[in-house]
């Protein structure tokens, strides 16, 4: 893991995110790129800017690079290589764009969550970044004074399209000498004999060398509940998911478990694209 992206609003909760990237980059000798969008004002006729606007635009720009420079300075980020971006962008095609341009290996977000319409009609940028990114991503929620994944929990099917992604998620869990807790939800709608689900379970796992592991089949009334409940049993201290990253149409009709989990669960939670 050798670069690690941190997008920042300069918020509580993007703090929160910068904190844990930097317990990661030292654990991982990585680097840390942190940055912040500023996203241009539009009017009627999509002009980005008029002549009056740049005095405010540049007076914007100094202010945040005086909060960047303030973060770079924190106690926690000394001895870690860290450098700052600042660009007048939409904060989520900025984050998209710094991804592909920095050759990121893991993005870093604070979340506060999301909830009744502002969650279906408005969303928000890291969930977006989560449906969207093709690298990994983890989200926080709180405080992280000693973030450790000791205790992992990854929610899948364990069908085929997921062997792909899944060799990230043992590359990370054998980073962090996790015990990866492997479970299978299975609810009403979706419900397997425990004969097929850990058959299909112990096919899945081996391909693959996985330091720490047990399989767990769990029952709930729907998989996002399910997860949320069996991560409590077990005082996981992350939760992984696999996702598809469905868009339009496809998207609002059937959701989206990781980004639920995102909004819902107070644990940090890392996706994996399929």
């Amino acid at each position: 893991m050798k670069k690690i992206l941190v997008p920042t609003d300069f918020s509580k909760h993007a703090e929160y995110a910068l904190k844990v990237a930097a317990q990661i980059a030292k654990k991982d000798n990585s680097e840390i790129i942190v940055i912040h969008m500023l996203e241009l004002p539009t009017t009627g006729n999509d002009a980005i800017t008029s002549s009056h606007e740049i005095p405010e635009l540049m007076l914007f720009k100094n202010a945040a690079i005086a909060k960047l420079d303030n973060i770079m300075n924190a106690p926690y980020l000394q001895g870690i290589k860290t450098t700052k971006v600042i660009q007048f962008e939409v904060a989520f095609d900025g984050i998209m764009k710094n991804e592909k341009s920095e050759n990121a290996d893991l993005i870093v977000m604070g979340s506060h969550g999301a909830s009744g319409f502002q969650e279906m009609f408005i969303g928000s940028n890291t969930e977006k970044v989560v449906r969207n990114s093709e690298i990994p991503v983890l989200v926080i929620k709180r405080e992280e004074e000693n973030f450790n994944a000791n205790n992992f929990v990854f929610a899948s099917d364990f069908s085929d399209e997921i062997k792909k992604p899944f060799e990230k998620v043992v590359d990370f869990a054998n980073k962090f000498n996790s015990h990866i807790h492997l479970v299978n939800i299975n609810t009403p709608n979706n419900f397997k004999s425990t004969h097929v689900a850990q058959n299909t379970m112990d096919d899945f796992i081996s391909g693959f060398k996985i330091n720490s592991f047990s399989t767990h089949i769990y029952n709930d009334i729907n998989v996002e509940k399910g997860i949320l409940h069996f991560a409590k049993s077990v005082d996981a201290d992350i939760i992984g998911m696999s996702t598809h990253g469905r868009k339009g149409l496809s998207h609002f009709f059937n959701g989206s478990i990781s980004e639920d989990l995102v909004n819902h669960a107070k644990r940090p939670v890392i996706t994996f694209k399929i």
